[in-house]
């Protein structure tokens, strides 16, 4: 049976839900995203506005089920000369410093990431975009500037399934990684580079002056929430880079490192421990472990990703033959 989604809520329902008091724990705005449920609660229009625009597709949740993560952003009363600000609540407690007044959005994303690779210890969690095509896995673990998001949205509007833009979650039992599809956080010039790669994506506000300068967040392919129960097999482990003005570049990468940048990439590797351990190398040893470098040619990028598919589906059909 398919549940209804957030955008069959008319905005003055979505703004009661998100507005219903602490005190009552069976109100509030209640989605799912991939494995988890969550509950939201704030009274700033721009969340409510964010939350129409950027989860219209995902499905809601009974607001007196189970709920993984009760959250809220909120701000505070100031006095006059004072800055606004906003703050992030989890069930009651505030895990982070207050951020400025115009940074909600931001900081509901950023809380969400938190509450899952903080809190979440059922899978080994990293620090990585992960897409899918024919039930593989491609991972991209990256630091902040590498492009790393960049070049994820542009694959996730060219044919490949976004599973998430900045957690991969691998189950233990069977290394497979569960799909984590929520908006993909864009930063700075990759901003315009996504609305004019991919036109008819859906991109919120740019909200600026934040810790990694402008940011927006992209909606993502309605086929991706809606498959957000369907596992991927890592199939490849690549570590992008961009370079301004620079061209395509494949770099073979030793399977020993492509390993430590996972480990490196974990949340709670030390939660799992030595099983952590045997879990990333199983994972990486599946895997085809590359660096790609890529200039402002996105098209170039998407097309090199696609070869780098067909590849690997020659050599599989080689292998059966």
């Amino acid at each position: 049976m398919m549940l209804p989604t957030l955008s069959s809520l008319d905005p003055q329902m979505l703004r009661a839900r998100l507005a219903a008091p602490v005190d009552d724990p069976e109100r509030g705005l209640v989605i799912r995203t991939g494995p988890f449920v969550t509950r939201i609660r704030s009274r700033l229009p721009e969340v409510a506005e964010a939350l129409s625009v950027l989860y219209g597709d995902y499905p809601l949740a009974t607001p007196d089920g189970f709920v993984d993560f009760n959250v809220g952003v909120r701000r505070p009363w100031w006095r006059r000369g004072q800055r606004a600000q906003v703050r992030f609540d989890f069930e009651g407690q505030e895990p982070f410093n207050p951020l400025p007044g115009a940074q909600a959005v931001p900081l509901l994303e950023w809380g969400l990431n938190w509450c899952v690779s903080a809190l979440c210890h059922d899978t080994l969690n990293l620090h990585a975009a992960v897409l899918e095509r024919n039930g593989q896995a491609l991972i991209l673990p990256a630091p902040s500037g590498s492009g790393k998001s960049t070049l994820c949205a542009a694959l996730a509007f060219s044919g490949w399934r976004l599973l998430s833009d900045e957690l991969t979650l691998i189950d233990p039992r069977d290394g497979q990684v569960r799909p984590l599809p929520r908006p993909i956080s864009l930063k700075n010039a990759s901003i315009a580079a996504i609305r004019s790669f991919a036109p008819q994506a859906v991109v919120g506000s740019n909200v600026a002056d934040t810790i990694k300068g402008t940011v927006a967040h992209l909606r993502p392919p309605a086929s991706a929430v809606q498959r957000a129960a369907e596992r991927a097999c890592p199939a490849w482990i690549v570590l992008p880079r961009y370079v301004a003005n620079g061209g395509l570049r494949w770099q073979a990468m030793e399977k020993t490192d492509g390993l430590m940048h996972l480990v490196e990439n974990a949340f709670n590797y030390d939660v799992f421990g030595a099983s952590g351990f045997d879990l990333l190398a199983r994972v990486v040893s599946g895997c085809r472990c590359l660096r790609f470098e890529y200039g402002g040619d996105l098209h170039a990028a998407v097309q090199a990703f696609d070869d780098l598919l067909a590849d690997r589906v020659e050599a599989q059909a080689g292998m059966q033959s």
